[in-house]
């Protein structure tokens, strides 16, 4: 049998729960940072998944992807740059506790049959859902105000943001219609970069009525491998629960494949390496972003799909908290670098 730790809050019943699930981001960790919260704050940090920081940073790469593709592609200053990342690295604080509070919201039912998630704050009544509700409503008010700093204004930013907005609300009801969860999701996400570009000056796409409707295919191929990484890291995620998710009846590529993940993942992950090398011939890049961004990104994920045990929990969980990282680290990485040779050049 394995060890059991024990997680509760003030007033509830003691329940055992394997040690390997709980900071699973099962929603109840209780351990590192938030050991030093005063206790009535602990379910609401819990509920929006503050820590570990994953949702947060799996939501802004997107954003950083965009920024850094245009800083490349406009010849931006550094100061642009610098001001585009921090509105919408605080703009993507909020959006990931909204989006995290909003899935807890309408998954709690679901929640509560499943052993790793549980005892998050909703399932386990440390939060009532009205509480929730206007939680996720002021971080999602927060998240929309830092849409009125980008270079567009408010009115134009928004609209090129509700397509995502809408996307997240739909997400968790998604596991209900439709085993491809992680193709809404990965919408969700690699939409940054759309808004990442936008922060730059540099729609990606736009209409008139004078030329119609214009598309950047560059920022389309980072886009769409962006949907792709996010497809695989979170397939592998979602095996963490395929069992419960089988007997819950929740929908998802990993309960669709299950023995067969894999390969459906090693194509996933050529084509996202496609894309990648697409974007950079259209971008005009050099060979330090096909090195770095394209072989960084394509060898950790390899590595991660090659070597994770899809029928291990744990497994799961580790190679996903190390694999986003590193993945998502190498096209930032080789973005920058591209930026910072092309500025010392000038």
């Amino acid at each position: 049998m394995p060890p059991v730790q024990v997680i509760a809050t003030e007033d509830e019943k003691e329940t055992p729960l394997p040690a390997s699930t709980s900071d699973q981001y099962g929603g109840n960790q209780k351990s590192g940072m938030l050991s030093m919260c005063p206790p009535a704050l602990v379910p609401y940090v819990q509920l929006a998944r503050l820590f570990p920081p994953a949702g947060l940073f799996l939501i802004y790469f997107p954003h950083a992807f965009g920024i850094l593709h245009a800083a490349v592609r406009t010849e931006a200053s550094l100061s642009a740059v610098l001001q585009a990342s921090a509105v919408l690295f605080a703009g993507s604080f909020f959006f990931s506790n909204a989006a995290h509070i909003w899935n807890d919201l309408i998954d709690a039912g679901l929640d509560a049959q499943v052993e790793r998630t549980s005892r998050r704050p909703i399932p386990r009544g440390a939060i009532s859902p009205t509480a929730a509700f206007l939680f996720a409503a002021s971080q999602g008010i927060a998240a929309a105000w830092f849409l009125a700093y980008l270079p567009q204004g408010f009115p134009v930013a928004f609209c090129y943001a509700l397509p995502n907005i809408l996307a997240t609300m739909y997400y968790p009801l998604s596991k209900r219609h439709t085993h491809f969860p992680q193709l809404v999701l990965g919408f969700c996400l690699a939409w940054g970069t759309v808004i990442g570009e936008l922060a730059m000056g540099a729609p990606p796409f736009v209409y008139s009525a004078s030329q119609g409707f214009s598309i950047d295919y560059s920022v389309l191929c980072l886009f769409l491998a962006g949907v792709a990484w996010t497809i695989i890291y979170d397939t592998v995620y979602a095996h963490q629960d395929l069992q419960a998710d089988l007997q819950v009846g929740i929908k998802s590529l990993a309960v669709l494949f299950q023995a067969r993940t894999k390969a459906l993942l090693w194509p996933l992950l050529a084509t996202m390496a496609a894309l990648l090398i697409e974007c950079g011939l259209l971008s005009a890049m050099s060979p330090l972003y096909y090195l770095v961004t394209v072989v960084g990104a394509t060898l950790s994920l390899a590595t991660m799909i090659a070597r994770v045990d899809l029928a291990s929990s744990p497994s799961c969980w580790w190679w996903f908290s190390k694999g986003f990282w590193w993945a998502g680290g190498a096209i930032c990485v080789g973005l920058l670098l591209e930026y910072v040779v092309l500025s010392i050049s000038e």
